[in-house]
């Protein structure tokens, strides 16, 4: 069984919702977890879009990195540039991966305009995880 991390800056928005899409496309494939340079706790708007596709991340908590040091991870994915820069040295072999996602915590407008900004980037991040599940995880 592989074990993923997805690192973000506050474990908040978008390494949470690549940790629900990760998890729902791998199955029993792969340990899914998601951590931050810092911890900001979970978004509720992260929530709520994650909730209207059907995956339910209510019961995530946001980590430090410092938490995962001991687990020999497979694949490190950033999910932004500052925890890409920041991103500890893990002990592992762990193939790293990078993909700058918009952060949809700082959107800005009406209600509206915010919760379709992070539909925009939950849709965003739902096929990236999708695609990187079918490359590295397909002969599991």
């Amino acid at each position: 069984m592989k074990n993923i991390l997805v690192l973000c800056t506050g474990n908040s928005c978008r390494s949470q919702i690549a940790e629900g899409y990760l998890s729902y496309f791998a199955g029993n494939k792969a340990n899914i977890y998601s951590a931050g340079i810092e911890t900001h706790g979970v978004n509720p708007k992260a929530i709520q879009v994650m909730a209207e596709d059907g995956i339910d991340i209510r019961h995530h908590t946001s980590n430090n990195v410092d938490e995962y040091v001991a687990i020999a991870f497979d694949y490190v994915i950033t999910v932004c540039d500052n925890a890409k820069e920041n991103c500890p040295y893990f002990p592992t072999q762990a193939e790293r991966f990078h993909f700058n996602f918009p952060d949809p915590a700082k959107a800005q407008g009406s209600p509206d305009e915010i919760m379709n900004e992070f539909r925009r980037v939950r849709d965003m991040i739902k096929e990236y995880s999708k695609d990187f599940i079918l490359q590295h995880l397909k002969n599991q």
